[in-house]
C-alpha cells in the first residue's frame, strides 16, 4: 500500500489515499482559528488496517501546523484524542467538556 493523507480544501476534506484511490476522508471547515471536524469515514473494505488512525493523525498534524484548535464533533476523532492525550492541547480547554474530553477530576 502507498498510503498518503492529502488536504483537498476545495472539497473541504482530507483524503487518505492508497496510490490514486481515495480510501477514506475527514471533512472539515475552518472558521478563524478553529477547525471543525464533523465526520470521518474509511472504505469498509479497507477496515482494520489503521487507516482511520493515520487519517486523523494527518488531520491533527495539519491543524497544529496551521496553529488551529479543533472542534472534534466526530466520535472517531474524539476517541483518537482520548487515546492520544498528548494531542488534547489541540482542543481549547474551554471546549473540552463539550466533547467529553475534560479531565475526570474536574
Amino acid at each position: 500500500m502507498d498510503i498518503t493523507v492529502v488536504d483537498v480544501p476545495e472539497r473541504g476534506r482530507f483524503e487518505i489515499r492508497d496510490g490514486d484511490r481515495v480510501v477514506g476522508l475527514a471533512s472539515y471547515h475552518v472558521d478563524g482559528d478553529a477547525m471543525t471536524l464533523p465526520h470521518t469515514e474509511v472504505d469498509p473494505s479497507m477496515g482494520g488496517r489503521g487507516l482511520g488512525t493515520q487519517l486523523v493523525a494527518g488531520v491533527l498534524t495539519a491543524a497544529r501546523e496551521r496553529q488551529l484548535h479543533v472542534l472534534p464533533y466526530c466520535s472517531f476523532i474524539r476517541k483518537y484524542l482520548l487515546d492520544h492525550p498528548e494531542q488534547l492541547d489541540l482542543v481549547a480547554e474551554a471546549d473540552r467538556p463539550t466533547f467529553g474530553l475534560a479531565p475526570a477530576h474536574s
